[in-house]
């Protein structure tokens, strides 16, 4: 098992967990607020987004090309979102999540390939 890979996915996770809610949980949260306050809080989440996804792209780059880390990250991103929207934000799930998501399983597929 290569637990490069895995210390950098996880790593990616959990850093793509703070930047979706640095991104978008304003959008519910703080709709009253005027955009510079959304703004500052935005930046403190994302300063832990930071602390993560740094060293996770530095452990990553031991043994993945920046083509492959980005992605890996594009696809964990996604797999944040998509629960972020169903679940936090109470979207609806339509049938194009599903297609978007098959799409960025074949530039895994093209990416990773030998």
């Amino acid at each position: 098992m290569n637990w490069i890979l895995i210390k950098t996915i996880g790593l990616l996770v959990c850093s793509n967990v703070f930047m979706t809610f640095a991104w978008y949980a304003h959008l519910r949260d703080m709709k009253a607020k005027p955009w510079f306050i959304a703004a500052l809080v935005s930046w403190g989440i994302a300063l832990f987004e930071y602390l993560l996804q740094v060293p996770a792209n530095r452990i990553g780059s031991e043994t993945l090309s920046l083509p492959q880390l980005k992605i890996l990250q594009e696809v964990i991103t996604l797999t944040v979102f998509v629960p972020f929207v169903l679940l936090y934000m109470k979207q609806p799930l339509k049938w194009d999540y599903l297609w978007a998501a098959l799409c960025m399983c074949g530039a895994v597929y093209f990416i990773f390939r030998k």
